[in-house]
Order: C-alpha cells, then sequence, then structure tokens
C-alpha cells in the first residue's frame, strides 16, 4: 500500500458555492495544496483556508499546454507529502477530463479519490426552470460534447442518431460552434421548431436564459449577446421553463452587491445575498486581531467576582473575551451571578453558542439603547465590565457613569485592512457594482478612505449605491461627504438585505 497521501479529484459544481457537496468541503479543508480551474467560485476556494492556492489557468495560457504541468504540479507536490485537492468544475468525469489525471495518478503509484459534483447540465436545468426528464416530454437525457478532442481523426458523434433521440439534449461546449451544431441536427431530420435554450454562467447570478425554436437559437443567441460559458438545452422539456423558472425571478437576482465586513463575518451576508439571487463580491475592510497586550483582559477576567454585569457590544467581543477565559483555563464557573447584556440578537446568539443566555438585550440595536435599557436595570454602586473593540464610539460608557462603576476594556482590536482584492476594485471602477453594504460606522470610513477617485465618483453620482445598517454608520458617512441611498430599518444583516430589497 502506497504511503503517498492520496490526490482528490473533486467537482466543483456548476458555479454556485452552495451546490458544493460535504465530501468536497472535507477534502479542501484539509488540502494542502489546491489546483483550481479558472471558473471555481472564490467563495468555494474559502474552504481551504490554509492551502497553497493555484489557478490551473496561471500554470500556462493556452488549454491544450496545460494538461502536461498540471499533472506534473499533482505528481511532485504528493511525493512531497503534500494533500494535493485537483478542484474541477462540474464533475470530474463529465466532459471534466478526470479520468486521464486519474489515469496519471495510477500509472505514477499516487492512490487518488474521485469526489463527484454536480455536472453543469444538472445545474443549469434546474436553475433555468427546464427538468430534463419529464413523464410527459422526456424519458431520456443525452449530455453532449460540442467540443470533441481536436487531434480525433473524425467526430464520432453520431448527429443522425442524436436527432432522433426520443429525449432531452445537453450539449456542453457547444457556443462556439452552436451554427454548426443546429445545422447538423436540422439536417440530420431534427425538427427546426424544437423548443431550445441556451443557458450562460448558469446558477450565479448572472445566470442569463435565452429560449427559441432550434432553427432560430443561433440568431437569438447572437442577438442577445450570450457567450461561453453557456450549455444548449434541446427538446419540449424547454417548454416547461415558463412554468418552472424560479432562479431568475429571485428578489435580488443579477444584482452585484459589494460586502465590507471582516472576512470571518462576511459569510451569512454572502450566503443570503446568493438564496436572493445576487451576484456577492467580499472586500474586507478591516480586520480583527487579538490585543497587543492581553494583560488589562486577564486581569478584569481573574477579578470577575467583582462586577455585576458582563456588557457585550459586538459578537466579536463575545468571541474574544470567553475564547480568552479558556485560555486562562477558566470556564463559565468563573462568570458566577455576573448578569449579561448584549447589544443586539447577533450577539446574543454568539452567546448562546457558548451556552450563555443574555439577561438583557434592547428593543433596537444601538448604544443609546443599550446603555438606556441598563440604566433602568442597574443598582446604585454595582459594577459594569464593558468588553468592546479598542476603537468606536464611547455613549455606553458614557452613559453608565453617571450612576455607577464602569470598567472598559479592550478584548479585540480593529485594524484597517492592508490588503486589497484588485479583482474587486476594478468591478467597482468599472461600475459594475451597484449596491455597497456598510455594516458599522468603522467599516464605512475604512472603505471611504481607501477607494480611489473613480469610485468616489461613481459614489457621489449614486452609479454605486451605498447602504447603511444604521444611523450611526450613516452619520459617518455623510460626516465624510457621501449619502446612502437606504438605511436599515433595523439594524441587523436582514435588516440590510430588506433595505436592499425595498429599493430594487
Amino acid at each position: 500500500m502506497s504511503s503517498l497521501p492520496t490526490v482528490y479529484l473533486v467537482g466543483a459544481g456548476p458555479g454556485h458555492p452552495g451546490l458544493l457537496t460535504l465530501r468536497a468541503v472535507e477534502c479542501l479543508q484539509q488540502a494542502d495544496l489546491v489546483l483550481y480551474d479558472k471558473l471555481v467560485s472564490s467563495l468555494v476556494l474559502e474552504h481551504a483556508p490554509a492551502a497553497e492556492k493555484i489557478c490551473v489557468a496561471e500554470i500556462a495560457p493556452h488549454h491544450d499546454q496545460r494538461v502536461v504541468p498540471i499533472h506534473e504540479a499533482m505528481i511532485a507536490a504528493a511525493r512531497a507529502g503534500r494533500r494535493v485537492v485537483r478542484l474541477k468544475g462540474g464533475d470530474p468525469y463529465v466532459f471534466g477530463r478526470g479520468a486521464e489525471e486519474a489515469e496519471i495518478l495510477h500509472h505514477a503509484g499516487i492512490p487518488f479519490e474521485v469526489v463527484p459534483g454536480v455536472t453543469a447540465a444538472v445545474g443549469a436545468a434546474a436553475f433555468a426552470g427546464i427538468s430534463l426528464t419529464h413523464r410527459a416530454f422526456a424519458s431520456a437525457v443525452a449530455f453532449v460534447t460540442g467540443h470533441e478532442n481536436p487531434h480525433k481523426p473524425e467526430s464520432v458523434l453520431d448527429w443522425n442518431v442524436l436527432a432522433r433521440f426520443p429525449g432531452t439534449l445537453v450539449i456542453y461546449m457547444g457556443m462556439s460552434r452552436i451554427d454548426r451544431i443546429v445545422a447538423a441536427l436540422v439536417s440530420a431530420g431534427k425538427d427546426p421548431q424544437t423548443p431550445a435554450a441556451a443557458v450562460h454562467a448558469a446558477t450565479l447570478g448572472l445566470q442569463r436564459t435565452v429560449t427559441a425554436t432550434l432553427g432560430d437559437l443561433p440568431q437569438r443567441v447572437r442577438e442577445e449577446g450570450l457567450t461561453a460559458p453557456a450549455l444548449l438545452l434541446i427538446g419540449e422539456v424547454v417548454k416547461l421553463r415558463r412554468e418552472l423558472a424560479w432562479f431568475e425571478r429571485r428578489p435580488l437576482f443579477g444584482k452585484r452587491v459589494l460586502v465590507t465586513r471582516p472576512r470571518h463575518q462576511a459569510g451569512a451576508l454572502v450566503q443570503r445575498l446568493l438564496d436572493l439571487g445576487a451576484v456577492p463580491y467580499v472586500l474586507p475592510t478591516v480586520e480583527i486581531r487579538d490585543p497587543p497586550d492581553w494583560a488589562p483582559v486577564d486581569q478584569a477576567i481573574r477579578t470577575l467576582q467583582q462586577y455585576d454585569w458582563l456588557v457585550f457590544t459586538s459578537a466579536n467581543g463575545v468571541q474574544a473575551f470567553l475564547n480568552r477565559l479558556e485560555k486562562l483555563g477558566l470556564d463559565l464557573r468563573a462568570l458566577g451571578k455576573l448578569q449579561i447584556a448584549a447589544i443586539g440578537p447577533k450577539t446574543a446568539e454568539t452567546l448562546l453558542g457558548f451556552h450563555l443566555r443574555a439577561d438583557l438585550v434592547p428593543a433596537r440595536f444601538q448604544s443609546e439603547d443599550l446603555a438606556a435599557e441598563l440604566l433602568t436595570r442597574i443598582k446604585p454602586k454595582q459594577r459594569v465590565l464593558l468588553a468592546r473593540a479598542d476603537r468606536g464610539r464611547d455613549v455606553v460608557r458614557q452613559q453608565l457613569s453617571s450612576v455607577c462603576a464602569v470598567e472598559q476594556i479592550a478584548v479585540y482590536w480593529q485594524v484597517d485592512a492592508v490588503e486589497t482584492d484588485e479583482e474587486v476594485m476594478n468591478a467597482l471602477r468599472r461600475g459594475e457594482i451597484e449596491f455597497v453594504t456598510l455594516t458599522s460606522a468603522n467599516i464605512a470610513r475604512s472603505l471611504l478612505e481607501r477607494l480611489d477617485t473613480t469610485c468616489l465618483r461613481r459614489i457621489q453620482a449614486s452609479e454605486i449605491k451605498l447602504v447603511s445598517i444604521s444611523s450611526v454608520t450613516t452619520a459617518e458617512v455623510n460626516r465624510l461627504g457621501y449619502k446612502v441611498v437606504v438605511e436599515a430599518k433595523e439594524a441587523t444583516i436582514e435588516g440590510v438585505i430588506q433595505a436592499l430589497i425595498g429599493i430594487i
């Protein structure tokens, strides 16, 4: 049995990150090296935070030139003891050349595992509202490549047989040859009035679907400017799209939205945007870091018995404080009879993750409301420990200090993000991103101070629209000389989502 690590040939699905399989996620989380196809979503790659990631398009400029370097990279990494994931769009064994790569690994004596993925035909059909099979219309489906191996002496596709096929035809990689494909089918006897569709960027918010008769499809595709990547679906089932289309009817379908939260916190908002059909971009503007000196926090934790209230103004504060408590060798018993206040439902939910229930959550989720409700509950001479970020508004401490003793500790630091994603920045400069979500005053300030004049002019002209989570965030945007298009009625992620929906 080989002592070399297994190489995983993993299907990444058709594009939507939610269509990744659980086994695929497991492999990515354990990977040391990920060799991924160009069309694989960056959101999928986030499942491999510790791995080196190489896009195979960077290995060689042309597709056919990449084959040997990809094989060499997999073999060399495996022989060096690295855990390799070869991440392929769709399914590795459906027009993905996965079998060729598996053969190479076999001959090199390297163990491999194939992890199936949702193939593009299945994803495109489902998201375009086209059932591949249907009791009334199609009892069979055929997957056909429109781009055969150019080195084969002749085509092995029998267009006469395909024209008579009693079911749905799905043609992969056929956009560049759509005229020849349609002509071949029609000349072989396929009715030119057969319903047909072309689906571009399937399963993503960028998805576009063109339907026509088979004979008219090439012209309709050109009129609509559809390009690869796209699949062609041919058969009576295409007529069902009028009733079955669902994805393109989502309330935020096709809207390009920038998420500016720290990367580890962006997931919930990104997921909601995906669910609603949007195209999310992620550009963290602040990073969360440990304090440079834990001594003040450690001292407060060791003397928790002298406090009556423990107050959290963010989910990050909960995570940082309770993780530090554990690192000091303590557990929840150290909190004793402390009452706990949380600024909002997300902070309270994070507490629940540590098996703690907040005693107080204000009806409105801002510092003023938290302080006001605390003032109705705190008794004279009680002591409050306020666990928060190193920077931000000082409202809670200031208002509580008039009636009780308050100690404030910075359990995490917020620093402006240094790394810039040029792909996202260019999308902003070109005006491709329509909406920018701002979920705190610090995030708003950090973003607006780092954007160049091209982006800022687009914001001033409302070509890029700012969406604010709260009046505090809106005030910071206004202070910097800009305006928000809409402010959430409730200072939560769902409030931001509803604000977005309300202006579409």
